[in-house]
């Protein structure tokens, strides 16, 4: 069987995700998450402002969003450009990075809307089996 390095070594990448310390890690948490994959996926639409998106985006509260932006800000994947206006305005928009990722998000978030009622067939089956409700 081989190691998590053999893998890595093989794949000719110098991350390897499933290494307990390597960086990479952090990363997909940040795009994987909730509010991550939803916040990147609202920006593959285009620049939004921060309510926009927090509309965007239903459910998440501002201070999750607020956290979930700086994440991905810092990760390289979300540029923010704050306008020296009265109020001031915030736009956020994805780099070139991040439209790499959002897309990838988009097409597993394609595909998932897609198969629901493949999905939601089998919870029923499950649930009946196990008599859950």
């Amino acid at each position: 069987m081989d190691t998590t390095q053999e893998r890595a070594d093989a794949q000719d990448f110098p991350y390897d995700v499933f290494a307990k310390a390597c960086p990479s890690r952090g990363t997909l948490e940040h795009v994987t998450g909730r509010w991550g994959g939803l916040t990147l996926s609202a920006l593959y639409e285009g620049s939004l402002r921060f309510n926009e998106l927090r509309r965007r985006v239903d459910g998440v509260s501002e201070k999750m969003l607020s956290q979930t932006l700086h994440a991905l800000e810092r990760d390289g994947l979300v540029h923010r450009e704050a306008q020296p206006t009265n109020p001031p305005r915030v736009d956020y928009e994805l780099t070139p990075l991040g439209h790499g990722v959002a897309e990838r998000l988009m097409g597993l978030i394609h595909f998932v809307e897609g198969r629901m009622d493949d999905v939601l067939a089998a919870r029923r089956r499950y649930d009946e089996t196990r008599g859950a409700r």
